[in-house]
């Protein structure tokens, strides 16, 4: 795995003095975090556990499901009706391509759609499944769009440096490829399109809001690859 890096990252490097520049500056530490992480790591190098790895996935399933009814309200919200067309349609997606590598990867770790219903929704999938949906629902949308964001943004990103190493587990090479493809690169960059439209319309007051939930789902990003590091459970 590379040393964490200061350079644009792959999918936004062609937006100098943009927004979604500005909002990257702010969590480049984190996707640094991230990238460095050893359940993120552990992909390539083969260091990570398959039970670590499956608590992961089973957690994924919960926390997409929250995701998908976030982007339904973030369509709701949105400016055009293109713009709506484009999250619905996402929203669409996280079921036909998200829960379609769900499909392959839990009978490779030997778990079935009831066994994964049967395990409880984590700590930190369920305060990040509750912020999506209260800020989403709550907030204006920008502030959707931002809470949002560094879903796609982020695993691009981190699709995109695994796929520079690959790895020996054909489980963890599938997922790799599902996050490390040109497919939902160009989905990212149409968010990212969105998103620099949006940026210079916004108030002072306004960008600041947006911007400390991108950071705050970002941080949120390196907490769940965390919890599924140490196959976190409930404290009491």
């Amino acid at each position: 795995m590379s040393s964490p890096r200061d350079a644009a990252p792959r999918i936004g490097s062609a937006r100098p003095g943009s927004w979604s520049t500005q909002l990257w500056t702010a969590i480049a530490p984190i996707f640094d975090a991230i990238v460095s992480h050893p359940f993120v790591t552990g992909l390539t190098d083969g260091s990570l556990a398959s039970d670590a790895f499956a608590y992961y996935v089973a957690q994924d399933v919960h926390y997409l499901r929250a995701y998908a009814r976030a982007l339904a309200i973030v369509a709701a919200k949105a400016p055009t009706m293109a713009d709506s067309a484009m999250f619905a349609r996402h929203c669409a997606e996280v079921f036909d391509v998200e829960l379609e590598l769900h499909g392959e990867l839990l009978p490779a770790l030997g778990l079935s759609t009831e066994a994964v219903d049967a395990i409880p929704v984590g700590p930190t999938t369920q305060a990040y499944n509750s912020y999506l949906l209260a800020t989403t629902y709550d907030g204006s949308f920008v502030d959707g769009l931002a809470t949002v964001l560094p879903c796609y943004w982020i695993y691009a990103e981190v699709g995109a440096e695994l796929a520079l190493h690959g790895s020996t587990d054909p489980r963890y090479q599938r997922w790799i490829d599902s996050y490390g493809g040109d497919e939902f690169a160009a989905t990212v960059a149409e968010v990212l399109d969105l998103t620099d439209r949006i940026g210079p319309s916004l108030s002072p007051a306004d960008e600041a809001a947006a911007r400390a939930h991108f950071v705050t789902t970002s941080r949120y990003e390196w907490m769940f690859f965390d919890a599924g590091h140490r196959q976190e459970k409930w404290p009491v």
